[in-house]
Formats: structure tokens, C-alpha cells, sequence
């Protein structure tokens, strides 16, 4: 090994779905390694290649934020920085003590455990006994610390390879699921609330890639409400890449149905006509899906009724990933991923423009198709289509 890789940071990539995925294992893992890489882009001398069923990934770290970037690729269940050595147990327990004793002088740790691997079986000491030589070692040569099998400040990991022994500590938990683009393309109906992004975000982490269309009512919504939105994509972008983000004025379509259909339908009403743009505006750009922030229940419009009157008026599916989650559980989602701080400021949105008092909960197709028929429906989609904004939003 020459000195250039000596003095990177090494660190194991492992993955979760993506190794029980049989004889198109090779594909995802491939997929995986893209986006690995991707994420380092920015590391002009980061280096990643999968070696004994191990991703490992070589980068001069000096800011010490490769790892949560390598960490919040889906498809990535944990990461962990590590040191490589030889196959000698000398060797072995050598580095292992020098490893220890850097975690005693920055932590000031008491005691330790060792856990051992031995994923060569040819290789001649077995794992129990790896353990014991190792931690006997550590023990000499670190007189500040005792063994304790039980809670140990430290778990030091052996891992024995076929052509190298790799030293861990820490796994530090990734977000899982499959690697982003091996499973479709969708169509997000972004609003800037709470839901949509934790939506977008748990298909992405289903290996989905994303894309958004978003609703305004300007002037009755405001250029800060819609920067909202772009903000939201933005911390996004920061998991999936670029995102592309459609933008429509809603605006002429909801004052049709303001002066022609009932009040308490307007929601519902709204709610079809949104459903219907985002399907042309999918079909145009080769998503097979719909995606929504709906959440069973939590406001008029999405009562069971409700939802099956709205997914009536389109022809491809509708993914709701939120569909039976707690509020509490999705705003925790949105603190974790980083959105929930951008969603509640309070920009109103297109959804609470023309707000009835008291909209219909259990509404019947058949009075809402009604209600419809004194509108251009057809006339009034296109022109919202042939009228969106394309915006490309880009990681920070």
C-alpha cells in the first residue's frame, strides 16, 4: 500500500437490502457504488470499490463530513471508519493497540470488549481465540483499561479478510432501503407543509427517483411560500441529487370553482383538479407514479372518501408511504431528515386559499362529477399544463 492511500481515511460501507437481493445482488450493488461516489464527488482523491463483500471507500477526510455523507445514501445501512493492517497476529494486535490507545487519549474510555471475525476460515486462529490474543495485547499496552464483556466503553471489531484485517469501532447507522434509481421514477406533489417532503424522502429511500410538481395561487400566495418550497427540495436534493420541480398557478382554476360549485366542495374539487395536472405533467416526463403526503384521516380531504374520489380522476397509481403513520411519527421523520424547521414557517400555501368552513368529509362521486360538469375541465388542464415553470433545485 503506498503512502498516499496510508494517510486517507478509510472507512466500511455496508449495505442492507441490497445483500439479499440474489442473483440481481451485482446490479444493486453497481447502483450503490454510483451513488457512493456521487456523494463524494467533492473529495477530489475519494476512492470506493467493493472488495470481499465490503464497500470500501479511501478519502482524505479533513472536515470530517465524508461519512455522513456516505451515510445518507440510501441503500446504505451503516458505515465505519476503520484501519487497515496485515494478517499477522503481531501485526494485527499491534494495530489494534494503537487504534485503543488513540480512543484512551481522546475519550478517556475505562474499559473495552473485542469482537472478533474471522470471514477467512482459512485463516488458521479462530475468532474466539483472536479475540483473547487481541484483547491480552491491548491490556499490556494500555494499562488504563480492563475488560468488561458485559457494557464496555468500547467495542473494538477484528474483522480477518482473505488479503487484509480491518480495526472498527463504531458503526454509525445509514438510512437503508435500495439505492436511489433502481426502482422508477415518480411525481411528488410538493406543497410546504410537513408531509410531502418526509413522502418524497421514504420513496427515495425505496429506491425511487423523485421528482416534484408544486401548486401556488399567486398573488394570493406569496414568492416567500414558494422559496419555501424550493428550500424544502433543496435539503432534498441533498439525498437524492437534483431534483426537478414543475411550478403551476392554481389560482385561475380555483376561482372557476369558486364561482361555479359548491363551497363545501372547493377543496375536493381542487384536490381532483391537482391529481389530473400531475398526471399529465408525469406522463410528459416518464414517472410511472403519483406520490402524495396524504395521511388517513388527518384533514377533510383525506378521508377514506375522500381519497377514493380523488384517485378516481386519474389512471396511474398513487403512492401514499404516509397513508397510516401518526403526525407525531412523520414530524419526528421531518426533524431527522431535516425539513420539519422549513415546513412550519408560516407561508401559506395554495391549500388555504378559498378554504370552505365546513367542507364535505363523505363526499359521493356522483354529486362531485355533478359539480364538475359546469366547468371546462379539459380547457382548464391544459392551460395550467402548457403554463408550468420547470426549476432544477440542486443540493446545498
Amino acid at each position: 500500500m503506498d503512502n498516499n492511500t496510508n494517510n486517507k481515511n478509510l472507512y466500511i460501507v455496508r449495505c442492507g437490502e441490497v445483500a439479499l437481493k440474489g442473483m440481481n445482488k451485482p446490479y444493486f450493488e453497481r447502483i450503490l457504488l454510483e451513488r457512493v461516489k456521487g456523494a463524494l464527488r467533492v473529495y477530489q482523491d475519494a476512492e470506493a470499490k467493493w472488495k470481499e463483500g465490503l464497500m470500501l471507500v479511501r478519502v482524505t477526510d479533513s472536515d470530517g463530513k465524508a461519512i455522513r455523507r456516505i451515510a445518507n445514501v440510501f441503500g446504505v445501512a451503516s458505515v465505519s471508519p476503520a484501519v487497515e493492517t496485515g494478517r499477522d497476529m503481531d501485526e494485527i494486535s499491534q494495530a489494534a493497540c494503537e487504534y485503543m490507545m488513540d480512543i484512551v487519549n481522546r475519550e478517556g474510555i475505562k474499559t473495552f470488549k473485542v469482537k472478533a471475525k474471522r470471514a477467512d476460515k482459512s485463516f488458521l486462529v479462530e475468532s474466539p481465540d483472536i479475540s483473547r490474543i487481541v484483547g491480552a495485547a491491548i491490556l499490556k499496552y494500555c494499562k488504563v483499561l480492563k475488560v468488561d464483556v458485559h457494557k464496555p466503553d468500547c467495542e473494538l471489531y477484528v474483522d480477518v479478510r482473505r488479503e487484509a484485517t480491518y480495526i472498527f469501532r463504531d458503526k454509525i447507522k445509514g438510512f437503508g432501503g435500495l439505492p436511489l434509481g433502481t426502482n422508477g421514477r415518480g411525481l411528488i406533489l410538493m406543497s410546504g407543509g410537513i408531509d410531502s417532503p418526509v413522502a418524497a424522502f421514504m420513496m427515495a429511500k425505496r429506491g425511487m427517483t423523485i421528482e416534484a410538481v408544486h401548486f401556488h395561487s399567486y398573488p394570493y400566495t406569496s414568492q416567500r411560500a414558494r422559496q419555501k418550497v424550493e428550500d424544502l427540495c433543496r435539503v432534498l436534493a441533498g439525498y437524492m441529487g437534483t431534483i426537478r420541480m414543475y411550478i403551476i398557478n392554481l389560482l385561475p382554476i380555483q376561482e372557476q370553482i369558486v364561482m361555479n360549485c359548491p363551497e363545501d366542495e372547493t377543496t375536493l374539487l381542487v384536490r381532483r383538479f391537482m391529481m389530473r395536472i400531475a398526471e399529465q405533467v408525469a406522463v410528459r416526463n416518464n414517472c410511472m407514479m403519483l406520490i402524495t403526503g396524504e395521511d388517513l384521516g388527518q384533514v377533510a380531504s383525506q378521508t377514506a372518501e375522500a381519497l377514493v374520489v380523488t384517485d378516481k380522476v386519474v389512471d396511474m397509481p398513487v403512492m401514499r408511504p404516509l397513508i397510516a403513520m401518526d403526525k407525531i411519527d412523520i414530524m419526528d421523520k421531518a426533524r431527522e431528515i431535516g425539513t420539519y424547521d422549513l415546513s412550519i414557517l408560516p407561508y401559506e400555501d395554495c391549500c388555504t386559499v378559498f378554504l370552505p368552513k365546513h367542507p364535505v368529509t363523505k363526499p359521493k362521486l356522483r354529486n362531485i362529477e355533478r359539480s364538475e360538469s359546469a366547468l371546462d375541465v379539459e380547457a382548464l388542464v391544459n392551460a395550467a399544463v402548457d403554463s408550468l415553470e420547470v426549476v432544477d433545485i440542486t443540493p446545498q
